[in-house]
């Protein structure tokens, strides 16, 4: 009983270790999305508004299909999360170059084209990044039968990688790399937490 009780802990906090993870991508896309893009149309009210409204839609339209898949499908919320976060990783790696061109195509449209395909563009990963918390909410209340304890520990630990997110990509990161090998360390930061994960899975099933 206590080394059952032991494993669970362990794998608890593996998954709160890769929502850490997975914050901390989440906030160097966005510092480094909303430079190129404020490269390419402007920084001003109209482009701020724009950018963070996008995200903030996104995270919550993500939270929704998360937490309605989570329901729908208890037995496969970890694969789910490994699947979320290697479509991140994908786009991370391709949304350099997407970004540019998007900006090139459109620079010179109304400020009315330019917000939807903005919205468009960053409607995608950031729908995948508002998945992954319901998803492991509801995989570790089936653990721990506390929803307040669940979600208080995976919002603490992807707020905390969100902050160290933030300071290295503004402080680090770009000090030493170029935009497209920042979102190339991000991206490879959410496929090897995919990988973590699966690698997770496999696990326990064997246990």
């Amino acid at each position: 009983m206590q080394l059952l009780q032991r494993t669970s802990v362990m794998q608890n906090t593996a998954l709160l270790l890769l929502f850490f993870l997975s914050g901390s991508t989440a906030l160097v896309y966005q510092v480094i999305w909303q430079k190129l893009l404020f490269t390419a149309f402007g920084v001003d009210l109209q482009s701020v508004a724009i950018v963070v409204s996008t995200f903030m839609l996104g995270l919550g339209l993500g939270a929704l299909i998360g937490g309605q898949f989570a329901e729908k499908y208890p037995n496969d919320q970890l694969l789910f999360f490994v699947f979320v976060e290697l479509g991140i990783g994908l786009f991370g790696f391709a949304s350099y170059d997407v970004i540019r061109f998007v900006a090139e195509s459109f620079f010179e449209y109304p400020l009315l084209v330019i917000a939807a395909v903005n919205f468009l563009l960053l409607l995608f990963p950031t729908v995948l990044m508002g998945a992954t918390l319901p998803v492991l909410v509801s995989h570790l209340y089936k653990q721990s039968r506390n929803v307040g304890t669940s979600i208080g520990n995976l919002y603490f630990s992807n707020t905390c990688g969100a902050a160290l997110g933030c300071f290295f990509a503004g402080f680090i990161l770009l000090n030493f790399f170029s935009y497209s090998d920042t979102l190339n360390i991000a991206a490879t930061l959410n496929i090897a937490v995919a990988a973590l994960a699966y690698l997770f899975i496999y696990r326990a099933e064997i246990v």
